[in-house]
């Protein structure tokens, strides 16, 4: 283009005043833009206008199209009934109860994902025996006995409990499971799961973090998953002479990340094996008699250390059994008489060491002793005799070979050190009200440990050095 040309095009969005400018636009800048037809060259300031673009009825259509639609109350109410929505605020629920409960930087942890970041308290030492806090709620725990604990392998700050029928609540279900976190002081519970029948034992999915196990009176086993917006099982055994007909006292996972089974015994005085992924009929099961061929009604179990084929039963005859699953002696092998009341726990040692400790075993019992044995003989090493009560549980700890932990009727936790006393226990302390304590779980880094009571109380201590 020429000179001349360029000098007669307009720029439309500059816009100039006429008025007279003082000597405060001296320092402005200076533009001219129409020189045709001799004009002299403008000194004053332009100013700049916004040109909004031509825009088409095409596009005018489209943008009434975007605009949002305001709900009717009946769209509004379905979109609140929906299952995404309830899961969404539930989730979100939970991390402003976190915020206000406490300042901690994991305060958005979701459970039911893939967020491992859960990291455990810090430990107290000084006093052998403090409580910590108490786990209660009034709708859900009030009346029930608490019937069995678990403590989270993934999330270290989890408990997980299950509670009995309320007598006095014939509308409520008869069944519940609640998981608590250790973290949060005086909150309702992480997740709450029901089921029409009193839930007997309880458990984490090892290797299915996601996943809760629960045997019930009525001899089915339920599963519940807490990424689904619902508190029912997702899953359940049915009633049926190839599973339990009496009550499930006892369930637990064993094996490896890759070949893993559900074990459940039950007083119909079989064992079952079932793989998660199906419970619609059991994979494996086998009928535990004694050597009278009778059946042996089961109360309690544990696995030996790293062991998923040989186990401990304690039964209600007073009688305890070595059993293995699998093999040419495949079901009970040895009777550990002793006791004069029905087995109310039973748990073996798995705290490695110099020496192998893996052939010895506690057992609790209605005759108010707690006792100590070998696999490798009949009869007991040791009987402690300190209680005035049912002794309901004994776990040894999962840190200390020779510490281990019993409560009673009484409302007592006792902690027992081999290393110190045999005829006394090291600690005791009584819960306030005397309520009679039902169960107890170590967690796994031996620092606390949890108690549960027949009012639907969990009281956690902590364990000093």
């Amino acid at each position: 283009y020429s000179l001349s040309g360029l000098l007669h095009l307009k720029w439309t969005i500059l816009v100039y005043d006429n008025a007279d400018h003082t000597d405060d636009d001296a320092d402005s800048l200076e533009v001219s833009a129409d020189t045709a037809h001799g004009h002299h060259v403008s000194h004053r300031m332009p100013h700049v206008e916004m040109v909004p673009p031509a825009v088409s009825e095409e596009e005018k259509k489209e943008e009434e199209k975007q605009k949002v639609r305001e709900l009717s109350e009946e769209e509004k109410k379905q979109i609140m009934m929906s299952e995404d929505y309830q899961l969404s605020i539930g989730r979100a629920a939970r991390v402003i109860q976190r915020m206000l409960a406490m300042n901690d930087s994991g305060l958005t942890i979701d459970y039911s994902g893939t967020d491992s970041e859960g990291k455990e308290d810090e430990t107290l030492a000084g006093e052998r025996l403090k409580l910590q806090q108490d786990f209660f709620d009034e709708r859900w725990s009030k009346r029930r006995t608490i019937t069995s604990m678990d403590w989270s392998p993934t999330y270290p700050e989890l408990l997980l409990a299950s509670y009995n029928a309320n007598e006095d609540a014939p509308n409520d279900p008869d069944g519940v499971a609640l998981i608590w976190n250790l973290k949060f002081k005086n909150m309702a519970p992480e997740y709450v799961f029901h089921c029409q029948s009193a839930v007997m034992s309880t458990c984490f999915a090892q290797f299915h973090p996601n996943l809760i196990i629960g045997g019930t009176y009525s001899g089915r086993i339920v599963l519940w998953d807490n990424r689904v917006n619902k508190r029912t099982p997702v899953q359940r055994t049915p009633l049926s002479a190839t599973s339990h007909t009496h009550p499930v006292y006892c369930v637990n996972v064993v094996g490896t990340q890759n070949a893993h089974n559900l074990i459940s015994v039950s007083t119909d005085g079989k064992m079952c094996s079932w793989s998660l992924d199906m419970l619609s009929q059991p994979q494996d099961s086998m009928e535990l008699q004694s050597k009278q061929n009778k059946p042996v009604a089961a109360t309690c179990f544990s696995f030996l250390s790293g062991d998923a084929n040989n186990f401990i039963v304690g039964s209600e005859e007073c009688t305890v059994y070595s059993a293995c699953r699998h093999g040419s002696k495949a079901g009970i092998n040895d009777m550990f008489e002793g006791h004069q009341g029905p087995i109310t726990g039973v748990d073996t040692h798995r705290v490695p060491g110099q020496m192998d400790f893996s052939p010895y075993f506690l057992t609790s019992s209605f005759d108010w002793t707690i006792k100590l044995w070998s696999m490798k003989q009949p009869y007991y090493i040791h009987s402690f005799e300190d209680n005035n009560d049912y002794v309901y549980d004994a776990r040894w700890s999962p840190i200390h070979p020779a510490l281990f932990a019993s409560v009673d009727g009484e409302g007592r936790l006792d902690l027992w050190n081999l290393n110190s006393d045999t005829e006394v226990p090291t600690a005791s302390v009584t819960i306030d009200g005397r309520q009679a304590l039902n169960q107890c779980r170590w967690h796994q880094t031996g620092h606390h440990i949890s108690v549960g009571d027949n009012a639907g109380r969990i009281h956690v201590y902590e364990v000093g050095e």
